[in-house]
């Protein structure tokens, strides 16, 4: 059996993978993850993410501020035993590994009032325990 490719079959089979390659780049979200784009609908972790805000506080006006924030989906799990609790539970977050401070003035602040807003930027993330020191934890009871 000849399993030698052709010119016209190496050009058809180049042109299916671009035309697929540009069918994902459009139709997913994507989020930074080094020098490569992670596609969001197939991403199973915690990368950084752009992501923007209203920053404000009494007595100051609102200023739009676009950071890097953690983002993704965490490997979490549950299962029955038979000792109290009755359950054996895997529960991770995706939260911030790595951050920066970043101070900026908010427009339009009373007198009264410091314009100081501070706020962190990801650097690096990953999947991890909620830390209620540095993160809101959602629970259900």
């Amino acid at each position: 059996m000849d399993l030698r490719w052709t010119g016209t079959s190496r050009s058809a089979l180049l042109a299916l993978v671009c035309v697929l390659l540009c069918a994902g780049l459009h139709s997913e979200g994507r989020v930074r993850g080094g020098a490569s784009m992670v596609y969001l609908r197939r991403f199973i972790g915690c990368a950084v993410r752009e992501f923007s805000f209203l920053a404000k506080k009494p007595g100051c006006g609102g200023l739009h501020i676009t950071t890097d924030a953690c983002w993704g989906r965490c490997e979490t799990w549950e299962k029955p035993v038979l000792e109290p609790p009755y359950v054996e539970s895997h529960q991770r977050v995706c939260t911030y590994n790595e951050t920066r401070l970043l101070t900026v003035r908010l427009p339009n602040c009373s007198a009264h009032v410091d314009p100081a807003y501070t706020y962190p930027v990801a650097l690096r993330c990953d999947c991890a325990v909620c830390l209620t020191s540095t993160t809101e934890c959602v629970t259900s009871v």
